[in-house]
């Protein structure tokens, strides 16, 4: 019921998207994206596309005097370093970058030059993808859902954060920190290691973790691999550059335990049913529980390496080394808004589905009245049961 697409290259004209799903009515002007746009453009050990790029989206249809209409949206960012390679001759690339798109381009569509592969599978897609998200974060808002991150790990440098009673702050302190990190000593300590990492002409990745807040229970569904919340939030975030590892919650580390020491136990507190701790990140058989939806990504040290690494060079098939292209030292701290736009385009999503309607001021009525963890909301038959398949 909601997908995106979207187009553009790297350093083509502009880069455009297509959010089709979004109900009518909901309050939305640039305001409310470009922030966003910006976050992404920040970040301790960005490489010098930053500086060149002042991003800002345009709406070129269904948003009419600032609210949406209900078709589809177009949202474009124009791409001011297009200006320094449209008449530019360039040589041929014909090496391919370990870590790249660059050979697996090549094999997929033939490619003759690989910049055409290059050009497409660049990070600078992520820009449409923060901007999308944006607008699936105030949708969310008019329901009270709030979904934002910060850094937990650079490196070989690591923060351990346990469920707090106040996310709040944690965003705020995470946003006051240039590797967004919400730790000031950890922060310092990142810094150092990108520093290092710049001067020995290298690149780190690290851990990204988003929380959303607010989210009803109910959401997902266990009936289908495709509905169930876990994995799609799995493969949404996945999709984005570099990143080769998810989790909900702190999965892997549940991984090494017994299950007494896993599982959410179940408490009765004037008469809603919940949970003491969040060992599922907010997800239990691929439905919301209520608590907090915890998504954990890992990032990978990006391709891009001043240092050069062996390949192969494609035109004549002599052993060589890769050269340089332009790319930041450590991504990371800018990846947060891009997983926080994966998280909320998917929460929009399922709670478009789960809620119906053409417009928001219908859906609001709704979510007042969806089932939540009160035992008068649970009724059970409680009689002897048993199956009455006809087959």
């Amino acid at each position: 019921m909601l997908r995106f697409l979207t187009s553009g290259e790297s350093h083509g004209p502009l880069l455009t998207g297509i959010l089709e799903g979004i109900p009518a009515g909901l309050p939305l002007t640039t305001d409310n994206v470009n922030p966003d746009l910006a976050r992404r453009q920040q970040g301790y050990g960005k490489g010098g596309r930053m500086a060149i790029e002042k991003d800002a989206v345009r709406f070129a249809a269904g948003v009419v005097a600032g609210h949406t209409t209900g078709a589809p949206i177009a949202l474009l960012v124009d791409n001011r370093d297009y200006k320094n390679w449209a008449e530019k001759e360039i040589e041929p690339m014909t090496i391919p970058r370990p870590g790249h798109a660059d050979l697996t381009g090549a094999i997929k569509y033939g490619y003759r030059e690989l910049r055409l592969a290059l050009e497409r599978a660049s990070a600078r897609e992520t820009t449409m993808r923060v901007a999308v998200g944006a607008v699936c974060k105030q949708f969310l808002a008019q329901f009270g859902i709030k979904v934002q991150g910060y850094v937990t790990a650079i490196g070989n440098v690591s923060i351990d954060l346990e469920h707090p009673t106040d996310y709040e702050a944690r965003f705020a302190a995470a946003e006051a920190s240039d590797v967004r990190c919400p730790d000031p000593a950890v922060s310092e300590q990142m810094h150092a290691a990108i520093r290092a990492c710049i001067q020995d002409k290298d690149t780190l990745g690290g851990v990204i973790e988003v929380v959303a807040l607010g989210v009803p229970p109910g959401l997902g569904s266990h009936v289908q691999y495709d509905r169930r919340l876990d994995g799609v939030l799995m493969g949404a975030v996945g999709s984005v550059h570099a990143i080769k590892g998810v989790e909900i919650g702190p999965a892997f580390v549940n991984s090494k335990l017994p299950g007494t020491q896993v599982h959410d136990e179940i408490f009765l507190n004037d008469g809603t049913l919940g949970h003491r701790t969040n060992r599922a990140g907010g997800v239990e058989g691929g439905i919301t529980t209520g608590e907090p939806i915890i998504v954990r990504a890992a990032m990978k040290p990006i391709a891009t390496t001043l240092n050069p690494l062996r390949s192969v060079d494609l035109a004549d098939g002599s052993t060589t080394s890769t050269e340089y292209e332009r790319s930041d030292f450590c991504p990371v701290p800018r990846g947060v808004p891009i997983i926080e736009a994966m998280v909320a385009y998917v929460l929009a999503g399922v709670l478009i589905e789960k809620l119906g309607g053409d417009s928001v001021t219908e859906m609001l009525p709704r979510f007042e009245t969806l089932r939540r963890a009160k035992l008068e909301d649970l009724p059970m038959d409680n009689v002897i049961w048993k199956f009455g398949y006809e087959y």
